[in-house]
């Protein structure tokens, strides 16, 4: 596996791939399972948990539909606390502002707080074309990098790996990136959680320059929030002398007071706890005390499109909770590589087609067809982002993107029918011939359908020719 997703097949072909790996498919089974089980016994724990859902719907929307006032506001209030702010329309600008900050430092690496907005622009890849080594510093993005792999999933990007294919990772990688593995390192969590503790502690000690993404983006005081569970977060963002925070825009909350749902909401949907062991929150610069350099890097890399969708932008509520992915279906048989994505699951089936449009390749256009349509993922999303309503909506719009030229089989084969289906005559006709059509098709017909499907024998008789012939059931009664 390469670090990137640039030229992943389309998800049929990928999602085939993937459901030959029995290990690939055990380890997410486990996992998922597990995460599953956690958040319904903590959701139960609250009575009014649908209306704490309304409620953070709520927030997020109110802010969407007020994105450009809050926007601005934001910038103000974190100018006024000492940051600097820098507006990036798409991945390369944010990258470059990142590297010439970091260049500004005569930084030769980096350290980064677990951020799905940063892998989404490739900053890593970027940064090291510059000569500027990027380390992740979350222990499931640390054993991905270590890997060379990619992350599967929002909150366990490792969620595809077990533990000895971690030890064995560690092992093998963590010699060549600094401070190498212990002799005696085994497959229990707690050893390999400190082998990584140790490997990062110089790491932190070390950098100039931090690099963190944000939960959230509070437009009244000018205030960034991290929530994470291992205070890596913590670390990145305290000791280093420069911070850098890239933070999709999609990410403003109006008041300080809005965070109060969105923080219940938040740990209980995606790791299953009542609440996060590390929340942390940076206002911009204080003399003394933290990084004396702060900047903040806005970025829109196709929201405003995603936006302007009225059915799909309900998708920028989306908090990263990763709720969709453990309880779908699709995500548990395939993992999350094969949406070819840093956003796989549900959210990303429909995330990534509203970000960079559809109709342009076939890989984004692929994606609103993982799913089932079995509604779970509607049915745990703590912000009540209708997941099938907007995949169907996306379904219809790479149609539509599609029309004219050479028909596809399934336009062809619908056009086909509605030719048929026009007149009695003609239908009649066809009932004739349904026995050897279905024969033809199960010896010549498409392997793609056919090899997942069972292809039912034509009946002896038709319902037009026995309703014919029993006079509409009273001769048989």
């Amino acid at each position: 596996m390469s670090g990137t997703f640039v030229g992943m097949p389309a998800f049929p072909t990928a999602a085939r791939e993937a459901l030959a790996d029995s290990q690939l498919r055990h380890n997410l089974a486990h996992a998922t399972g597990t995460i599953r089980a956690k958040r319904a016994r903590v959701v139960a724990e609250v009575e009014d948990w649908e209306e704490l859902r309304l409620t953070g719907a709520a927030v997020k929307e109110r802010a969407l539909l007020d994105l450009d006032t809050q926007l601005v506001r934001l910038e103000e209030t974190l100018t006024a606390n000492g940051a600097t702010v820098h507006w990036a329309r798409d991945a390369a600008e944010a990258n470059a502002i990142v590297a010439s900050i970091a260049k500004a430092h005569a930084a030769e690496e980096v350290v980064k707080v677990k951020s799905m907005v940063t892998q989404e622009i490739g900053l890593n890849e970027a940064l090291a074309a510059d000569g500027i080594a990027a380390w992740e510093t979350d222990l499931a993005e640390l054993i991905v990098q270590l890997g060379d792999d990619l992350p599967s999933h929002i909150l366990v990007p490792a969620i595809h790996r077990n533990r000895a294919e971690i030890r064995e990772i560690f092992r093998s990688r963590m010699a060549a990136a600094g401070r190498p593995a212990p002799e005696d390192l085994t497959d229990e969590p707690a050893v390999l959680a400190a082998a990584a503790r140790e490997h990062l502690r110089e790491k932190f000690l070390r950098a100039k320059v931090g690099v963190s993404g944000a939960n959230f983006a509070v437009a009244e005081t000018g205030t960034l929030v991290v929530v994470e569970s291992e205070g890596n977060g913590r670390m990145c963002l305290t000791l280093p002398e420069v911070l850098v925070s890239v933070v999709g825009i999609e990410k403003v909350v109006s008041r300080w007071e809005d965070l109060g749902p969105m923080l219940r909401l938040l740990p209980r949907s995606s790791t299953g706890e009542r609440m996060n062991p590390y929340t942390s929150t940076w206002s911009g610069v204080t003399p003394g005390d933290g990084p004396q350099e702060v900047h903040v890097v806005l970025l829109d890399n196709g929201r405003t499109r995603a936006l302007a969708d009225e059915v799909g932008r309900q998708a920028l509520r989306c908090i990263r909770c990763s709720a969709c992915l453990n309880v779908c279906p699709v995500y548990e048989r395939t993992g999350g590589h094969a949406y070819g994505s840093v956003y796989p699951g549900p959210i990303g089936a429909i995330l990534n087609p509203l970000l960079k449009g559809v109709g342009h390749d076939d890989q984004t256009d692929s994606l609103p067809y993982a799913s089932s349509l079995c509604g779970a993922c509607f049915e745990v999303c703590p912000v009540r982002i209708d997941i099938p309503s907007v995949l169907v909506d996306l379904r219809a719009q790479v149609v539509d993107a599609h029309r004219g030229g050479v028909p596809k089989p399934e336009a062809a084969a619908m056009k086909g029918a509605a030719y048929v289906l026009g007149r009695s005559r003609r239908l009649s006709a066809l009932e004739r011939l349904t026995g050897l059509g279905m024969r033809f098709a199960r010896r010549f017909g498409p392997t793609a359908w056919t090899g997942a499907r069972d292809l039912p024998h034509a009946p002896g008789e038709s319902f037009r020719a026995w309703w014919q012939r029993a006079n509409g059931g009273k001769d048989d009664a």
